[in-house]
């Protein structure tokens, strides 16, 4: 019987780029998939542009998922620590259209380009909605998840 496929998860919080590629490269990640709703980041190396270059040099492709991005109100009640209010924003916007696309793309890309990992910016995925993602798609295709947690700096 095959290993199941896994799907990692990182946040790069108070992480410098070159640490969380590095565990990137570490873990054997082939495809970073990007769930941010705006792929912009103050943070140096995380804008989209630079972020995929960067990537690319290592060997590992990257794909920018915006639909699965947290909305506005979402990444605000997440700020503001109110943590269940965004599970219950981000529940609802999972239902819209090119969320449900986005998920069979995410699907067929762990099964298929794996290992695959998703990124987003908070450190603790228990507080993110890429675990929640991730959840979903252990649901679906049986991967195993695993949480990168790159040292802080």
């Amino acid at each position: 019987m095959a290993k199941p496929a896994k799907l990692f998860t990182i946040g790069y919080e108070q992480t410098p780029a070159k640490i969380v590629l590095d565990e990137l490269q570490q873990a054997g990640v082939k495809l970073l998939v990007d769930v941010r709703a705006v792929a912009a980041s103050r943070r140096p190396g995380f804008s989209k542009t630079q972020l995929a270059a960067e990537l690319d040099e290592r060997g590992i492709g990257y794909v920018h998922l915006r639909g699965l991005g947290t909305p506005k109100d979402g990444r605000e009640a997440a700020r503001s620590g109110k943590f269940s209010e965004m599970q219950r924003i981000y529940r609802a916007h999972l239902k819209l259209p090119q969320a449900k696309e986005e998920l069979d793309e995410l699907a067929s890309l762990a099964m298929k380009a794996g290992p695959v990992c998703l990124l987003c910016y908070e450190r603790d995925h228990t507080h993110c909605h890429r675990q929640m993602i991730a959840e979903i798609i252990e649901g679906r295709e049986g991967v195993r998840i695993e949480n990168l947690l790159p040292p802080q700096l």
